[in-house]
């Protein structure tokens, strides 16, 4: 029996699998390294995920996480783990890493990721061979969740957008400046808060401002991730619940760059499963 995870920093869905069958779905909240210690890990996991894996045997699990880039973030993980599941094979990867094998399983391509964060890399089959920093959405993260909620609550409270738009924002989402300040400056998780705006943007793409929001951080993300890699003769493709939703934004920005994305998918879950069934 294989559990294998996608985690991002929303959210974590665990699967079970045997023999390339789908058992079971379980969600849990994001896990991070950067943000949790082992021990707020094992004490999660314990609550969420655990209680629904109860008389069911474990033989490898394959975690793929944000933040799951270096050594020492990997070793909370996989103690994290390891503290639940004793005497299982378990490897802790990056969520890049799952989303190349989930997009191109043996074959070469530049995955990226658009989702509360956003990475890329340029994936040869079987591993990573080059990645531009993604550096978190203070100092990166272009097209992420996170950062596009930053830059619509920005614009809202310096007035760059229609009154009527800063309006209807505060309310939907029942919010005041000090309130903001305190989610963004002194609240754990502050990308998950700025995520969560996004459907904002979703449900009034058509209004210039809020067009130009989207359409200017997928640009910056092609041309200041993206564009580094060789394209020649390598397939684009894309992960996450931001790249799927604003998918034709995304395509549009795509083509004006002389890029051709072959595939855009919310969830890479199915194709992990594909590429360790095989």
């Amino acid at each position: 029996m294989i559990l294998i995870a996608d985690s991002g920093s929303t959210k974590t869905n665990w699967c079970l699998t045997e023999n390339s069958v789908i058992l079971k779905h379980i969600f849990t909240k994001g896990i991070s390294p950067f943000y949790q210690t082992e021990e707020e890990i094992v004490r999660e996991l314990e609550v969420s995920l655990i209680p629904f894996l109860k008389g069911v045997k474990i033989d490898q699990i394959f975690f793929y996480g944000t933040g799951c880039s270096f050594p020492d973030k990997i070793a909370i993980v996989s103690g994290a783990l390891g503290w639940h599941f004793k005497n299982v094979s378990i490897e802790v990867q990056s969520d890049l890493l799952g989303a190349a094998r989930s997009l191109f399983l043996s074959t070469k391509g530049i995955a990226c990721i658009l989702g509360t964060g956003s990475n890329s890399c340029l994936y040869d089959g079987t591993e990573i061979v080059e990645n531009i920093s993604p550096l978190g959405f203070i100092l990166g993260d272009e097209g992420s969740g996170a950062v596009l909620g930053k830059i619509l609550i920005a614009d809202c409270l310096k007035n760059q957008l229609p009154e009527a738009l800063k309006d209807k924002l505060l309310a939907s989402y029942e919010l005041n400046a000090q309130m903001i300040l305190e989610n963004v400056y002194k609240k754990p998780f502050p990308n998950r808060f700025l995520a969560k705006l996004t459907p904002f943007l979703l449900e009034n793409i058509t209004e210039p401002s809020i067009y130009k929001i989207v359409y200017d951080s997928f640009d910056a993300f092609f041309l200041r991730n993206v564009m580094q890699y060789p394209l020649e003769n390598v397939q684009v493709g894309f992960v996450g619940s931001i790249a799927h939703y604003f998918g034709d934004i995304l395509k549009v920005v795509a083509s004006k760059r002389g890029i051709t994305i072959s595939q855009v998918v919310q969830n890479p879950m199915d194709g992990l499963v594909k590429y360790h069934s095989n």
